[in-house]
């Protein structure tokens, strides 16, 4: 489904029942929050531009402009409070329920970022020192539960005295309870060349575990992928032709990036961890248009659809004809 495609009968009546009363209920506060936001830029570059004036005539120009720019960013953050806190309220009221009508759970924020240490152990993630976590689904899929969530992950960077932060990852994390046997633990990773294997000397390891490398079958997928395994035979019983190629359907399902994965027996059973770069995700729209239209919610909607479309590709079972190796002895 995509945002110019119209509403399936049950999300129409979803839509007229719950979502258009709920969108419709908020639009004089739209309005005054967007003025309110309006007044307040409107109100810093005036006093920022009174600054200027003032400075200028005191000799001091390079201050004014310093002073401009931010009593004009100081009156844009005044001012865009209830725009914001209105921008987090329709997205938690709309993703409530289209995850409901979707057989999820959503929530905001999650209480506790799902096995997130585990994918930095595995190599999934980069290091970093500052992270953030958003909308939280959880649900299950043809007998396996699942949650996923949006991580954003910053290092910082110091450099003649100044410190940035830069984006290292942002994406989805996913944890799935795999529904085949899992032994160990097998890691899948991009390919980076000569540095991929220069990195695989120093990565036999994942915590007390010692992993090797392990050779894929199929040319395609050792151009794509490096796989590092605890366990040779049980990494080619679940690293099946069939399996590989929805690992990178779904990289292009979600329009994303770098897809890479980890099996892990932790759990005292089969648990699939996968990490995707995506861009921000799950987001209700510009509110600076009316709040009561379809297109708003066609988009939210579209983006779950890839969210369990995704997940259906990945743990449901395998149909006739797909290369599938038989369960090991």
């Amino acid at each position: 489904m995509t945002d110019s495609q119209p509403l399936s009968p049950e999300m129409e009546a979803i839509w007229t029942d719950e979502l258009s009363p709920f969108l419709s209920e908020r639009e004089d506060r739209r309005k005054s929050a967007v003025k309110h936001l309006v007044f307040g830029v409107a109100g810093g570059l005036g006093l920022g531009v009174i600054a200027l004036i003032v400075l200028s005539m005191m000799l001091v120009p390079h201050f004014g402009f310093f002073a401009l720019i931010g009593l004009s960013v100081l009156g844009g953050a005044v001012g865009g409070r209830k725009l914001n806190a209105l921008r987090q309220e329709i997205k938690v009221g709309l993703l409530n329920r289209l995850a409901q009508a979707s057989g999820m759970r959503y929530a905001l924020k999650p209480s506790a970022p799902a096995r997130f240490n585990v994918f930095r152990e595995h190599g999934l993630i980069p290091s970093s020192h500052r992270d953030s976590f958003e909308d939280h689904f959880i649900g299950e899929r043809h007998g396996s539960v699942f949650e996923l969530y949006e991580a954003k992950l910053e290092q910082r960077r110091r450099t003649n005295k100044r410190t940035t932060w830069v984006t290292v990852f942002r994406g989805l994390l996913i944890r799935v309870e795999f529904p085949r046997t899992v032994e160990g633990v097998t890691v899948i990773t991009r390919d980076a060349g000569i540095f991929n294997a220069l990195e695989g000397w120093g990565r036999k390891t994942f915590g007390d575990q010692k992993l090797e490398r392990v050779g894929l079958v199929d040319p395609k997928f050792e151009k794509i992928f490096e796989v590092y395994s605890t366990d040779q035979v049980m990494s080619r019983y679940l690293l099946t032709p069939t399996f590989m190629e929805r690992l990178l359907a779904l990289e292009t399902a979600v329009k994303g990036k770098k897809v890479r994965a980890a099996f892990d027996e932790r759990q005292g059973g089969g648990e699939l961890l996968i990490a995707v770069e995506t861009g921000n995700l799950f987001e209700p729209g510009s509110l600076f248009k009316p709040l009561d239209d379809e297109v708003r919610v066609r988009t939210l909607l579209s983006e779950i659809e890839l969210v369990t479309g995704m997940l259906d590709l990945m743990v449901r079972p395998p149909e006739l004809g797909e290369n599938v190796l038989a369960e090991p002895s």
